[in-house]
């Protein structure tokens, strides 16, 4: 049995909220798994979210990747056996940062997607942001799985949107955006979905398993008990 983990590289600052969010799950994920004072071996690289943020809006993903491609590769000279980004929307380039390094990235969506499977599911709700919920990169990650994916309309997409960046990232936690959520969620439960993905790191501050009238899949937790998995292997 191993007694210490490989080295996480933590691309993280997407927002800080929920990258304090994976340091935590990941030492306990890695306490429960080893005992004792055991705690995760990892490296974190936390970008200014003002910045990432800005070429979101603007549509420069391909500067938005280099800049992560970058932090990916100061991480690998920093020790970094396994990488992890702590940001669902930024999946969407997850190419550019693997082709930036030799060392593996844990692909947030392929977890998460495992994880509905295992459950039995195969149509889901798809919380995020904007971008998460509206492009193709995600949704089809999760369609390569055998997964039918289920976006709420146009006015919940908004909102969803709004408290994220308006509310959570900031460290904000408001009870009607809690009731906002749920109601997105009873939508998703009418359309005929089995469970709901928390398609972004900031939701799991906000709203969990017992506010939810389906099974809830927190894409944070499902990440970081895969990079202890991994670590461990």
């Amino acid at each position: 049995m191993r007694t210490s983990t490989r080295v996480i590289g933590l691309i993280g600052g997407m927002s800080w909220e929920s990258s304090a969010l994976y340091y935590r799950l990941l030492n306990e994920a890695v306490a429960r798994e080893l005992g004792g004072l055991h705690s995760a071996r990892c490296v974190l690289a936390s970008v200014d979210f003002a910045e990432v943020e800005r070429l979101q809006v603007t549509g420069d993903w391909d500067a938005a990747g280099a800049l992560l491609a970058g932090v990916a590769r100061d991480l690998q000279a920093a020790g970094a056996e396994l990488l992890v980004l702590c940001t669902n929307t930024m999946h969407k380039v997850a190419d550019t940062v693997q082709a930036a390094v030799d060392i593996p990235l844990l692909h947030l969506g392929d977890c998460t997607a495992t994880a509905v499977r295992a459950a039995g599911m195969d149509t889901v709700g798809l919380l995020g942001t904007a971008f998460t919920m509206e492009q193709a990169f995600y949704r089809d990650r999760l369609a390569r799985h055998g997964l039918t994916v289920l976006v709420p309309d146009d006015d919940d997409r908004a909102a969803v949107h709004r408290i994220i960046y308006d509310e959570l990232c900031l460290g904000v936690v408001e009870a009607s955006s809690r009731r906002r959520y749920q109601d997105v969620i009873e939508r998703f439960a009418a359309a005929g979905a089995q469970g709901v993905i928390f398609g972004c790191t900031e939701i799991e501050l906000l709203i969990g398993a017992a506010d939810s009238v389906l099974p809830v899949f927190p894409t944070s937790q499902l990440h970081a008990e895969a990079a202890v998995a991994a670590a461990l292997a």
